[in-house]
């Protein structure tokens, strides 16, 4: 029985570095390509949305990327639910700086759903001109051929386009933990699966053709889950097509961030995860490298396989995650790679502790 017991723990163990090698190349073809963009005049005009609520570290240069854009044809409408938020002096400053782009701030709110960024964003798709109209967090910061590089992405069969947020600029240990929750970790999975034709959305971005989430219900069909990602992904499953997912993903600066900043908004994700899809949440119990790590530890302890395999698995496992984040670009500094280790001793933590309830608070709600 017990040498059954070891050749599982040995097959799981391979197993496990396998998946993860393969993931990384699979992503890392993507940072090897072209990037195809369409230029000036070659796609259709875009509304651009962005929700706003509060004042936020770099506020500025990320909300004045959305005026960066090699396009002529496009809007950006600021959406700020409260009258007294503080970000609303700077996003008219913003306006007043960029008068070449048509450019609106809208103010109130209306309470379609339970997820106060879409009652914030209502106003906004009902105000958009145009037929594509893309929604994008405060907080992303958009290189200059953003437009382009969305419709390029908008191939055949595609019901939305999404990104995740590469985590940059991270200050401190905990930013740092952020952005290997988010680089290497989150963002390697969700590029990974659409690499494989099974691309899932993400609410950072999204690009939508109106009359596709309004055949769905619009906005509030993006209330029924408890994140707009997870809701639109069934919505664009449901009308038989594709979630694309960016081949590079836009950055988000992180600057600084604390301990419990990050475990509330790791915590949070998870439960949107379990909530929203089960089966691949259960399945995430797979990619928690300790136990690997441990598992080769045991059986060179056990005198089964050589001690160097124990000491090279974890290196192989890190050393793949490095050479990505190296070729995309993301950070992997010696101190990245110390937050990659505090991140997998953390998520074992946030995956059991995504059992412990349903519900979450986010911005007071």
């Amino acid at each position: 029985m017990g040498h059954i017991a070891y050749l599982i723990v040995a097959v799981v163990a391979i197993t496990a570095i396998l998946i993860h090698l393969a993931s990384v190349l699979l992503v890392s073809r993507r940072f090897r390509r072209d990037v195809r963009v369409r230029q000036p005049g070659s796609h259709p005009a875009l509304s651009v949305l962005r929700p706003v609520c509060g004042l936020e570290p770099g506020l500025d240069q990320t909300l004045g990327s959305s005026f960066t854009a090699m396009s002529r044809d496009y809007e950006v409408i600021f959406c700020v639910a409260a009258a007294g938020d503080p970000a609303i002096p700077l996003i008219r400053r913003l306006i007043a700086e960029n008068p070449r782009t048509p450019a609106r701030l809208l103010i109130g709110k209306d309470n379609i759903s339970g997820n106060p960024k879409l009652n914030n964003l209502v106003k906004g798709w009902k105000a958009a001109r145009y037929d594509w109209i893309v929604m994008i967090d405060s907080n992303i910061l958009l290189p200059r051929d953003y437009i382009g590089t969305l419709f390029a992405r908008w191939t055949p069969g595609t019901g939305l386009v999404t990104s995740p947020p590469a985590g940059i600029r991270p200050a401190g240990l905990w930013a740092g933990v952020e952005a290997a929750f988010l680089n290497t970790y989150q963002d390697r999975w969700q590029l990974a699966s659409d690499q494989v034709g099974n691309g899932f959305a993400q609410g950072k971005v999204l690009m939508w053709q109106r009359a596709l989430l309004e055949r769905a219900g619009g906005l509030a069909a993006l209330g029924h889950d408890l994140a707009e990602d997870v809701a639109s992904t069934k919505v664009v499953r449901a009308a038989g097509l594709k979630v694309r997912v960016l081949t590079r993903p836009f950055p988000q600066p992180l600057g600084h961030r604390t301990a419990r900043e990050v475990w509330l908004r790791q915590l949070r994700w998870a439960k949107v995860r379990r909530a929203g899809f089960p089966g691949l949440y259960a399945a995430e119990s797979l990619s928690v490298a300790f136990v690997h790590f441990a598992a080769v530890a045991g059986l060179a302890l056990a005198g089964l396989w050589p001690p160097i395999i124990a000491i090279g698995y974890p290196v192989l496992w890190y050393g793949a995650e490095w050479s990505l984040a190296r070729r995309a670009g993301w950070p992997s500094s010696a101190g990245q790679i110390a937050a990659w280790v505090v991140r997998d001793a953390m998520i074992p933590a946030v995956w059991l502790a995504g059992f412990a309830s349903r519900g979450f608070v986010w911005r007071g709600n």
